[in-house]
């Protein structure tokens, strides 16, 4: 554990922040920004810290006051609006009671704040004004919890640490927490910190640097022990004289990449939740997968079960992983439908068992989602899911800090949890249950759409409809430049958990299986597959050559039927249905002159279509066609078909290229300049189920006469 403060970086942070609260409450953002930073310290969310000082109010007088992190707030980018300020002597006289219910205790901290608009403060925040001292310092590191989850992790912490920490027998978080520390404060005033079982590390101290380098001084001292341990081979209850779990066995990595392909579709389909709405019959998850050397030793050695079911690091964590993880014994990876068969018998009975555990501690709230958000598969891995990606990946980080923490804790002795009632009381305490995000927002809210030709003109519009829409965006295209730049720009906008991108060849199958492949290992599966990809050529047919013939037809025609092809497989895996939505053309009804390659090889995907409506509709899957005009992109995003056939098509209309535009905008009824934004609108309307349709042509031209569909 290494201490990370730096006095120039200390100076940045005054010059940053302390206009604000003065220099004091800047290096309070500083030092807790370096310790929620560190992943072995705290996660998404954890942990708090706090200044106490004084402040002029608006009416002049000058209080005590503490500021306190935000229930949620992250750590790692914390700033000023997330230190929400309270009346300290206010706060204070509520410790005079003997009790306080969750609800009272937040209408008593939010009747303490200086700003009532702020964030709602730490369910900590009575712990933080106990503690007599300036700065507090509240982490859940992961070297603490792996001494104090023992039946003896009083011994254990004293020995880590020694004298310089009073040790808390676990008590709930909260109001309750702070009595108790009240009484360690009162019998053992000389510490500089207390070790909270089963919960984490607490350190103080009169300046921000003090506080903190107490805290990674402790937490080095957990990690000292527990190497020791490791190091010298003190026997070890649970795995033998120093063993790790983690020394059983490996998997090699490019085995665990199949088998995530093979599995994670399937779990998709059992994990996702009925809805009971007919258009919308399912709340579908996103996987995060973690597949690393160690995660894949530990998944596959003698303690994964162990490691899996044995209850989480601290009760902070179970609303991202629940009580404990799924763990499926021996899976048949040489035989799918064994697979198929092990993996519904497991997600069964977890969701009985968990079930089973919310019942034995109070009513089982609708709807209850009593799927595993965690799942450990020998020879694949760890798969997290959530509702999205950012979701899971959360989820992944804390299973993974937990396996691997619990692992190296089998080093000190049996791994003691949380009793189920303790962590079923954190799990669905109101402030806990607060602290997830709300439901995403949009038609296709956990929905993954694949797209090729997606750093095209159409392709990107498509793309970016979509991630508005709340999907999740695979972008596939043959052109890798053209492909990072589209997908850079998107995950500017939407972040780097929303979108994909993936090089892929449409007309060679291996590498339309590859683009599936990462889209699954990505995201767990695909729900929208839109085939896109397309190329032009101007010629008379009689004076067509066979090689440009082929060359159109291979890209647009062949290239759809292998982009749905794979993706067909996909979809019939997860079982969940699923939308087609083919981009096809207003020539296909009203073809041009000198087009026919374009024109018959988007009639050829169009009628594809229509058949697969036909072959589809009995696994939900919906297939549906878009007939768009000419669409030229922008300065941003160039139509790459109109830069080769425009002068072309200039030439036939018998007008300049500059003047197309306005001639196709001029041919259409509503004289409207068509966009890929609006064959993106028509694809979201398609893939939402708006309406109960397959094997329809939805034309995007304006109206074009001569391509009425018929």
């Amino acid at each position: 554990m290494n201490d990370r403060w730096l006095d120039q970086d200390a100076a940045s942070a005054i010059e940053r922040w302390g206009d604000v609260h003065g220099k004091e409450f800047a290096l309070r953002l500083y030092t807790a920004r370096l310790i929620g930073s560190d992943p072995s310290l705290v996660l998404h969310g954890g942990g708090n810290v706090s200044l106490k000082g004084r402040t002029q109010t608006i009416l002049g007088d000058v209080i005590d006051t503490i500021f306190v992190k935000g229930s949620g707030g992250d750590l790692a980018t914390i700033d000023s609006t997330g230190m929400p300020g309270l009346d300290l002597s206010r706060l204070r006289r509520f410790s005079s009671l003997t009790s306080l219910s969750d609800e009272d205790m937040t209408l008593a901290v939010r009747s303490c704040l200086l700003d009532p608009s702020s964030v709602t403060p730490s369910i900590e925040t009575f712990v933080h004004a106990i503690v007599p001292h300036a700065y507090v310092d509240h982490s859940h590191a992961d070297a603490v919890l792996a001494v104090t989850n023992h039946a003896n992790g009083r011994a254990l912490s004293l020995e880590a640490m020694g004298e310089r920490v009073a040790v808390i027998d676990y008590v709930r978080p909260g109001f309750e927490l702070a009595l108790a520390v009240a009484a360690a404060i009162e019998a053992h005033p000389e510490v500089v910190g207390f070790v909270l079982l089963h919960h984490g590390l607490i350190t103080f101290g009169p300046d921000a640097r003090t506080s903190y380098s107490r805290h990674v001084q402790l937490v080095g001292a957990c990690e000292k022990l527990v190497a020791s341990r490791i190091t010298t081979g003190k026997p070890s209850e649970s795995c033998g004289a120093g063993k790790s779990p983690a020394a059983s066995s490996s998997v090699d990595t490019d085995v665990a990449d199949e088998r995530v392909v093979q599995a994670a579709p399937i779990l998709r389909g059992l994990l996702a939740r009925p809805t009971g709405d007919e258009d919308q019959p399912y709340d579908r998850p996103v996987l995060e997968w973690r597949g690393g050397a160690e995660i894949l030793a530990l998944s596959n050695g003698d303690s994964a079960r162990e490691l899996a079911t044995g209850g989480p690091l601290t009760g902070d964590h179970l609303i991202r992983t629940k009580p404990h993880m799924m763990y499926v014994a021996d899976p048949n990876w040489c035989d799918d439908d064994a697979l198929r068969r092990q993996l519904t018998d497991a997600v069964d009975a977890f969701r009985t068992d968990y079930e089973s555990y919310v019942r034995r501690h109070g009513d089982l709230p609708e709807p209850c989602d009593t799927a595993p958000r965690v799942v450990l598969l020998p020879g694949a891995g760890l798969l997290a899911w959530g509702s999205t990606k950012r979701a899971a990946c959360i989820a992944a980080d804390i299973a993974e800090h937990t396996l691997t923490t619990k692992a190296r804790a089998a080093a000190l002795g049996d791994y003691t949890p949380l009793s189920e009632e303790h962590l079923f009381d954190m799990e669905f305490r109101s402030q806990q249950q607060e602290k997830l995000a709300a439901a995403p927002a949009g038609v296709l809210a956990g929905q993954v759409v694949i797209i090729s030709g997606a750093a095209g003109a159409i392709g990107s519009s498509v793309a970016e409809v979509c991630a508005e829409a709340g999907a999740h965006v695979a972008l596939s295209d043959v052109d890798e430049e053209r492909l990072s730049s589209v997908t850079k720009r998107l995950a500017q906008r939407f972040g780097d958990d929303v979108v994909m991108g993936v090089v892929a060849d449409v007309t060679d199958e291996a590498s339309v299986r590859v683009a599936y492949e990462r889209t699954v290992r990505h995201f767990g599966g695909v729900d929208v597959i839109v085939p896109n990809a397309g190329v032009a050529h101007v010629a008379a047919v009689g004076e067509l050559a066979v090689s440009d013939f082929r060359r159109v037809m291979e890209i647009n025609a062949t290239g759809y039927l292998l982009l749905m092809q794979q993706g067909i497989a996909v979809l019939k895996r997860q079982g969940l249905g699923g939308s087609i939505v083919i981009n096809a053309s207003k020539n296909v009804f009203g073809p041009g002159k000198d087009f026919g390659a374009y024109s018959a090889s988007k009639a050829a995907a169009h009628q594809l279509g229509k058949v697969a409506a036909i072959e589809l509709a009995v696994d939900q899957i919906r297939v549906n066609m878009i007939n768009a005009d000419a669409i030229f992109g922008d300065e941003r995003t160039p139509s790459g078909l109109w830069a080769s056939v425009g002068p072309k098509r200039a030439k036939v209309r018998g007008i300049s290229e500059a003047e197309l535009p306005e001639y196709y905008r001029g041919r259409n009824l509503l004289h409207a300049r068509v966009t890929g934004r609006h064959v993106g609108n028509a694809v979201v309307f398609f893939a939402s189920n708006a309406t109960p349709t397959t094997g329809a042509t939805l034309p995007v031209d304006g109206g074009v006469v001569d391509a009425f569909p018929r």
